[in-house]
């Protein structure tokens, strides 16, 4: 879902010099109640726009998974990587975050839209992490950070530029708060503990029941 707040933050921050006339790739492009794309092709007139995502949709270019960018695609292609609310539902946020580095040319810009502790569980399929400023900080401690705020909402913004030089920091050690475990954690399990899967079953059940309801009473 691209919140309104999203909308705004790359209103205020996108310099069409960043964009016009340059290779775009947006990871997590399906159309979910908002988009940035338009914005960008109508005022900032990039040479190629190309969004991917896990499956079919509006706005998607070509189909692949996060974790597979660089296969896809090869290193240092792109001028410009979006992604937004994406990072918060990949298990393998290492992997799909290297991906965006390494896609994006150097002196290349991203920006990234995601969520924070506090915002509700929003499985789609899966809610995974929470992001907090302080492990963004971290984990683009080898970009140059060009903005980095939280949102109105609980999540945070960034827009950082890939220096010349780049080397990739070491995330390994970086724990996130795991929506599965209830706590900051390195690594999901691949097992969870039969209480937390009772306790995620039971709220996709909840969802679920409540969106029927919703459509039953024409809401």
């Amino acid at each position: 879902m691209c919140h309104v707040s999203v909308i705004e933050f790359f209103i205020n921050a996108i310099d069409c010099t960043e964009f016009e006339g340059k290779d775009i790739l947006e990871v997590g492009s399906r159309y979910v109640n908002g988009s940035v794309r338009p914005l960008i092709e109508k005022f900032c007139r990039p040479n190629k726009y190309v969004g991917v995502d896990i499956e079919n949709g509006k706005f998607v270019d070509i189909v692949v998974p996060a974790e597979k960018l660089i296969e896809f695609f090869g290193e240092n292609k792109f001028d410009v990587v979006i992604s937004t609310e994406m990072l918060e539902h990949v298990k393998d946020w290492r992997i799909v975050i290297n991906n965006l580095k390494k896609v994006l040319k150097p002196r290349g810009v991203i920006y990234i839209t995601t969520r924070s502790k506090g915002f509700g569980y929003h499985a789609y399929p899966f809610d995974f992490w929470r992001y907090e400023i302080e492990d963004i900080k971290k984990i683009f401690s080898d970009f140059e950070i060009m903005i980095l705020e939280k949102d109105t909402e609980p999540g945070i913004l960034l827009k950082a530029r890939k220096p010349l030089d780049w080397k990739p920091t070491d995330l390994n050690s970086i724990s996130l708060y795991s929506m599965a475990e209830g706590k900051r954690v390195t690594y999901i399990p691949e097992k969870l503990t039969t209480i937390r899967k009772i306790s995620i079953l039971a709220k996709r059940f909840i969802i679920k029941m409540g969106r029927l309801i919703l459509i039953k009473l024409g809401i």
